[in-house]
């Protein structure tokens, strides 16, 4: 207790240098914690968009289909898989998809797009793809031939809501199916590559017309808590059978997945590499304070002051210092990482960039996690300790006579 009262006395005694110190420490923090903050936000927002635009948090197929994806290996009785995934705890919703790659043509050119047959309602649970309407209107059970397209197709076939185009493609038993559809809306998701070539109709008029009926290429299914996909995927895979496979997003988009953490490492490295400088930093500023303390060492070791005594009280100070740094500077970065949480930040001036990284908005939310802001302060403690033993220790191994004529 004698160690904290001399170190707070001193820290008094100091006020210029400990104000410099707790701020370059408190400002170092805030960083800390506000980048590790927006990094997670804009993993997780990344993710989910890409998850929740279309893909899903978990897609039942034939076990056959993603590695030989053919008619083949089609779900041939969508009814049954609909009375196992019914009754499994934890769903809040579910739809069977059916997709088809057909051609399109309009009357200036043909384009080569996907065709997707979905249940309209359900479909407003599973995907953004009701929201990320522009024109027009958003597909109804019952709609016949309207379609509802991404506004990169429509742009390359030259179409508008209420115009007609045709496609042909294959039917579920190898026949040519072809009609004539009608723009009912269009859509703008921002995945450039998903709005030039995704359409969708009916399901029920899509069954007729590709001879589909009770058939899919896919189930998606919307967990009840998304960050329970995986739990539920293995739930279902027990009750499936051995025929279908349920997988959730963090297989189905793996290649994305791996990328946040490959973008994750070369942060977290990037940061350390910044507060390795500012390591250093810290170091030779202590080093310059505790040298300039040489005088007042010398005195005390000449009074009788024991070496770890010294040690002890310089230790303790830094301490505090670095304690009162890192709860002024967490508090600071936790405060800015909650208030962009709810108001996340916009890049309006950087959309086209956006959306080459699949985000359908320009605006990053932070994430606001106590539990690792604790840590990311916990780390700053250590670093602001540690930077600081290697002066203490060498100054106090200088002999009193030294230290006493130390200028």
């Amino acid at each position: 207790m004698m160690f904290v009262h001399f170190a707070v006395r001193n820290i008094r005694a100091y006020r210029n240098r400990s104000l410099v110190t707790i701020l370059l420490l408190a400002l170092t923090t805030t960083m800390l914690v506000f980048a590790t903050a927006f990094m997670d936000g804009s993993h997780a927002k990344m993710l989910s968009n890409a998850v929740e635009i279309y893909p899903g948090y978990i897609q039942i197929t034939h076990r056959d289909f993603r590695d030989k994806p053919s008619l083949d290996n089609l779900i041939f009785d969508t009814g049954s898989v609909r009375r196992v995934v019914a009754t499994t705890p934890g769903i809040a919703a579910f739809a069977p998809r059916f997709e088809s790659f057909v051609l399109f043509a309009g009357d200036a050119k043909a384009v080569g797009g996907m065709l997707t047959g979905i249940e309209p309602a359900a479909e407003k649970k599973l995907s953004r793809l009701a929201a990320s309407l522009t024109r027009g209107a958003y597909l109804e059970e019952g709609d016949g031939n309207r379609l509802y397209l991404g506004y990169e197709l429509a742009r390359r076939l030259k179409v508008e809501v209420g115009e007609r185009l045709s496609f042909v493609g294959t039917g579920v038993d190898s026949s040519f199916a072809a009609d004539t559809l009608v723009v009912k809306g269009i859509f703008n998701t921002g995945l450039f590559d998903f709005d030039a070539t995704a359409a969708f109709v009916d399901k029920g008029y899509f069954d007729r017309i590709m001879m589909a009926e009770n058939h899919a290429t896919h189930f998606i299914v919307l967990p009840a808590d998304p960050r329970e996909a995986d739990p539920v995927a293995a739930d279902l895979n027990s009750r499936l059978g051995p025929d279908y496979l349920a997988e959730s997003w963090r297989t189905t988009m793996e290649g994305l997945v791996q990328a946040m953490l490959v973008d994750s490492i070369f942060g977290y490295l990037t940061l350390a590499v910044i507060f390795i400088v500012i390591f250093f930093v810290v170091l030779i500023y202590t080093w310059l304070t505790v040298f300039a303390r040489m005088r007042e060492i010398g005195v005390l070791r000449a009074v009788g002051t024991r070496p770890g005594q010294i040690l002890r009280m310089l230790v303790a100070e830094s301490m505090l210092l670095a304690l009162g740094s890192v709860v002024l500077g967490g508090i600071i970065g936790g405060v800015l990482a909650w208030y962009f949480h709810h108001h996340p930040i916009c890049f309006s001036f950087s959309e086209e960039q956006f959306k080459q990284y699949g985000l359908a908005a320009s605006s990053m939310p932070t994430a606001f996690a106590p539990l690792v802001i604790l840590r990311d302060m916990a780390v700053m403690f250590v670093l602001a300790v540690g930077s600081t033993l290697y002066p203490i220790v060498k100054a106090n191994r200088v002999r009193p006579i030294e230290a006493i004529h130390h200028v």
